[in-house]
């Protein structure tokens, strides 16, 4: 069997969302919930469970979206000590 992109599901204190999904989707959830328990020995991992770590994986490897983290969490010189470097 492939290796799944997630690991084991953290206990993690979650923050409420509501969403709606298409049933397409919730059935795939399902269908990766039952495959990553099978996969990690966890038993069958509920839907709900899966969206935050899809969603950090996804960020994660997004690099256009780290590229923009690190640019706003950089400190921002002030405009003439950068003047003063390019001289």
């Amino acid at each position: 069997m492939a290796k799944l992109k997630l690991g084991t599901i953290p206990d993690d204190k979650p923050v409420k969302l509501t969403i709606e999904l298409p049933a397409a989707i919730h059935r795939d959830l399902v269908a990766y919930g039952n495959a990553l328990g099978r996969e990690t020995g966890q038993g069958i991992v509920e839907p709900a469970k899966l969206i935050g770590p899809m969603l950090v994986r996804f960020m994660s490897t997004d690099r256009a979206f780290a590229k923009l983290r690190r640019t706003e969490s950089s400190p921002q010189r002030p405009h003439s000590e950068k003047s003063a470097q390019k001289s």
